[in-house]
């Protein structure tokens, strides 16, 4: 999978326009990245990457370029 699919899985899932993700887009910044989102996120990565995320490390996220190198292990 590229990294334009996962960051379109990720706009996917947060309801956003294709292209506004980018790897170096800060969490922060993102009105969308709310607890819902982070639950998304949650079954999303253990759906489609086999990954098991924990709160520690949704909280150690800080650009989509973290959850992007998440979705390469």
């Amino acid at each position: 999978m590229t990294e334009r699919e996962k960051l379109a899985l990720l706009e996917d899932m947060l309801e956003l326009d294709e292209g506004d993700l980018t790897v170096d887009k800060a969490l922060d910044d993102i009105d969308e990245y709310d607890s819902m989102a982070k639950l998304s996120l949650i079954v999303l990565m253990e759906d489609e990457f086999g990954v098991k995320l924990t709160g520690d490390v949704i909280k150690g996220f800080e650009t989509v370029g973290d959850i992007v190198a998440l979705m390469n292990k």
